[in-house]
Order: structure tokens, then C-alpha cells, then sequence
């Protein structure tokens, strides 16, 4: 079993869990459920948009602890300081370390720009909770969905007035959603050796319509990396790793973003 089956045949326990424990008129009446979502589609297509989409990760199953101190508040302050388009939290607990408190914390300071629940998406539950929290997005992993499920779930996100960032890493992953004005994030890490290859993004951005919004994910820590990937048609850059791993992850991204030609 590699990482990726191990983290959704854990997800797919939790969420049944949940189920059992949350009720989703709850979710439903939450006051954030009422939260008209801010555009991620909009904010990375914008004239002057850095295209940043900046991460709050405590930790990750390849790399271990990368920040166990930061504050997801003075992290999101550093971000929209730094005047990134976008901003994606990890709520994924076993594996990233991270939980919906530090969303719904990064959404009491942030009400500008569009925020991203990053998980593993498995069960439609996951996404009426992404509302209810005050995300504005949600992540959809091609390589753990059937052609169905991506479908379902993609649509029950837009009922709820929320935009998916589709996450591939194969022409196999491509296949599996219908290419037309979707929001196609390329992971430059492969989710079952968590290898990194930024060559990937260049390879598949030539199979993906000029409909869609390309965004290139991981392995990015240089500004002239974000230089060539524009020059192949992509506008979002998702990037963690490489602002938490320092001392001040908000700092971090406002020097980065100034290198940017």
C-alpha cells in the first residue's frame, strides 16, 4: 500500500466517523455556511495577480515537521501583507497535522482574498463542512476519484457556490474530468512516491484547454521557476513547503513575490 491508499483508507474512516458524530443540518446552519465565497478563479486572473497561492502546512508524510510553532493567524497576516492571490490550508490532522480550527482561524482574518480547503476529498459530507468552515474552494485529487465521484462532487461544490481546484499528475488523472473553464492544478509530486518533478507541469500543461486555469503545485522554491511556468500558460502557483519551513513563512512570501519578474 503506498502513501496516497494509506491516507484515503484512513480519510475514508474518519469521514465515516464524523458522519455519525456531525449532522449535516449542523453544518448547514453554521454562520460561516452563509459566507459568499471569494473567487479563486478570479483572484489568479486578475490584472497584477501574483498568481501566489501561499500554504499554511504544519507537516507533511515526506518531509516530517516543517513548522510546528507558526501561528496560522501571523502566517495569514504575513500572506495577504505579502498580496498573494490566494491562500490554502491543510485540514488534514493524521498526516499534515492540520484541522478546520485553523481554517475557520485563517478565515477570522482573512475576508479579501480566496481560501482554499486542501484534503483529501472523499465523501460529499467533506465539502458541505468546507462551507461550513468559510472556504471559498475545495481540492479534488483526480488519482483517488472515480470519473463519477469528481463529476458528483464537482457539482455539488458549485450548488454550494464553491470552485474546485482539480489536482492531476497524469494524462490517466486528465482523462478522468471534463476539460472545459475548470481550475487543473498539476502536481509536480507524485502522490504515491512523493517525488518531485517540475518537468511535469510542462508536460501536461500542452494537453490542457486555454479554457482552464492552469496551476503548477509543489516543488516550487524559486521565483524564476514561477518566470518559466507563465511562459507555458500557467497562472497559480501553489507553494507551502518553501515559505513554512522559515521562521517567518509571511516574510518569506513577501520576499519571494518581490524576486518575481
Amino acid at each position: 500500500m503506498d502513501i496516497l491508499e494509506k491516507i484515503i483508507a484512513h480519510k475514508k474512516q474518519e469521514v465515516a466517523q464524523l458522519k455519525q458524530e456531525v449532522q449535516i443540518e449542523k453544518l448547514v446552519k453554521s454562520p460561516s455556511f452563509q459566507h459568499a465565497p471569494i473567487s479563486l478563479k478570479n483572484s489568479l486572473t486578475k490584472a497584477g495577480s501574483t498568481g501566489i497561492i501561499a500554504e499554511f502546512k504544519r507537516q507533511s508524510p515526506s518531509k516530517g515537521v516543517i513548522n510546528s510553532n507558526a501561528s496560522v493567524i501571523e502566517v495569514t497576516q504575513g500572506y495577504l501583507e505579502a498580496n498573494v492571490a490566494a491562500q490554502s490550508i491543510l485540514t488534514d490532522t493524521k498526516f499534515f497535522g492540520g484541522n478546520i480550527l485553523d481554517l475557520m482561524q485563517a478565515r477570522s482574518v482573512n475576508d479579501t482574498i480566496p481560501i482554499l480547503r486542501k484534503d483529501f476529498i472523499v465523501d460529499g459530507f467533506q465539502i458541505i463542512e468546507a462551507k461550513s468552515i468559510g472556504a471559498d474552494s475545495i481540492l479534488l485529487i483526480a488519482a483517488c476519484l472515480t470519473t463519477q465521484e469528481l463529476k458528483n462532487y464537482g457539482r455539488l461544490a458549485e450548488d454550494l457556490g464553491l470552485e474546485v481546484l482539480y489536482e492531476v499528475h497524469s494524462k490517466e488523472d486528465l482523462d478522468k474530468i471534463e476539460l472545459d473553464n475548470k481550475i487543473i492544478g498539476i502536481n509536480n509530486r507524485n502522490l504515491k512516491t512523493f517525488e518531485v518533478d517540475l518537468e511535469h507541469s510542462i508536460e501536461l500543461a500542452s494537453q490542457i484547454p486555454d479554457s482552464c486555469i492552469k496551476v503548477s503545485e509543489s516543488g516550487i522554491s524559486n521565483p524564476r521557476i514561477i518566470t518559466g511556468l507563465k511562459e507555458y500558460g500557467f497562472q497559480g502557483f501553489l507553494i507551502g513547503e518553501n515559505f513554512m519551513k522559515s521562521e517567518n513563512p509571511g516574510f518569506a512570501c513577501q520576499e519571494f513575490i518581490s524576486q518575481i519578474r
